[in-house]
């Protein structure tokens, strides 16, 4: 089988290379050129990418650059800066998947004539009776099915996840072993496009006007305090909110009225979300309305059980707790699991509000 194999520069995908050659694929590594400005940290950096190269010089398998910038900057620093004017949270990581990864790379292996993409997620996709399936990582510390639970079956059926079955510790004990330079390297933790010295405000701060704000209280509107940037507020935050005694969180983030209303945990708690009518994919087959889940609004976040319930023509999708849960932020994406195999992806899509528990 001839596989692409998208190589980040970290341990994961530098197993990964390493599986799909010892297993006696056609393998050649590719690093994806995403961002052209100033950078610390995060995937496919300069230093990155000569670290994938380096690997797969030890790996004997040839490695290309693929240049997507323009493509980066259009489908995912843009609709970022434009989520935060508009009082949103975006998912760069997840949108990066959606567009770049698993939709330009895909379709460039495609076009190149390979069997397969490659990449070293900690996830797993299973495939029976000629469908797919995508699961959590066996190593659940690190599973990454929420970012990738935008996937369908023409994107599960064309990808290959060799690291998914593994723990951690068991893939940096292999690349140890194989002598790779990435065995210990670090795990990216930060926006790839957000340089540690500027931070998500000086970042945002060149390329949209930010605004103080008021802090109210969410049930009464009394006037708490105020914020120095109303477009950093994250529904759910608590640091930097006026506490008056009691741990307050955001609640909801009004940009044109520059005002950040806030309320104590109990609440704050939600019941319910929508999703974004049309942000919302399935794995395979949608559920019914009335249907009990399982959804996480974070990548490390606690699944929680719900019901969701389509809305209008169905196109758009609310789901309803069973427990009252912390806030959820607008732009947020939410995945839902089988409430009975709870490690199955069933589908995801974008928060577009949230109701208050009442």
């Amino acid at each position: 089988m001839r596989v692409l194999v998208a190589m980040s520069g970290g341990v994961d995908s530098s197993v990964a290379a390493a599986r799909l050659v010892a297993e006696g694929h056609d393998v050649v590594g590719a690093t994806l050129k995403l961002w052209g400005g100033p950078q610390s940290s995060g995937c496919c950096s300069v230093a990155d990418v000569d670290d994938a190269r380096r690997v797969a010089q030890q790996l004997g398998i040839p490695h290309h650059v693929f240049n997507l910038t323009d493509d980066f900057e259009r489908d995912v620093v843009t609709p970022y800066v434009a989520a935060h004017a508009e009082g949103r949270t975006p998912n760069p990581c997840i949108e990066c998947n959606r567009h770049i990864k698993f939709d330009r790379l895909l379709e460039r292996a495609r076009r190149l004539g390979f069997d397969r993409l490659a990449t070293g997620h900690h996830a797993q996709v299973r495939a029976r009776g000629g469908r797919f399936s995508l699961r959590r990582g066996a190593d659940l510390l690190k599973d990454q099915s929420y970012v990738l639970s935008m996937l369908g079956q023409s994107q599960l059926g064309a990808i290959v996840l060799p690291v998914g079955h593994m723990t951690k510790s068991a893939v940096r004990a292999e690349a140890a072993t194989l002598g790779l330079r990435t065995a210990a390297k670090p795990d990216s933790q930060d926006v790839c496009f957000i340089h540690d010295r500027e931070g998500r405000g000086g970042f945002l701060s060149s390329r949209l006007e930010l605004h103080p704000g008021d802090v109210v209280d969410g049930d009464t509107g009394a006037s708490l305090g105020t914020v120095d940037a109303v477009e950093l507020v994250t529904v759910g935050q608590r640091r930097g909110m006026p506490s008056a005694g009691e741990r307050r969180y955001a609640v909801a983030v009004d940009i044109a009225a520059r005002r950040v209303s806030v309320a104590g945990a109990d609440r704050a708690a939600v019941d319910e979300v929508s999703l974004d009518a049309g942000t919302v994919t399935w794995v395979d087959s949608p559920l019914a309305s009335g249907d009990e889940a399982v959804a996480q609004v974070s990548a490390h976040g606690r699944p929680a059980r719900c019901t969701v319930h389509t809305e209008g023509d169905g196109a758009g999708l609310r789901c309803r707790f069973l427990v009252a849960q912390p806030p959820v932020a607008p732009g947020q994406t939410l995945a839902i699991y089988d409430a009975a195999d709870p490690d199955a992806v069933l589908g995801a899509g974008i928060v577009a509000s949230s109701r208050r528990r009442t």
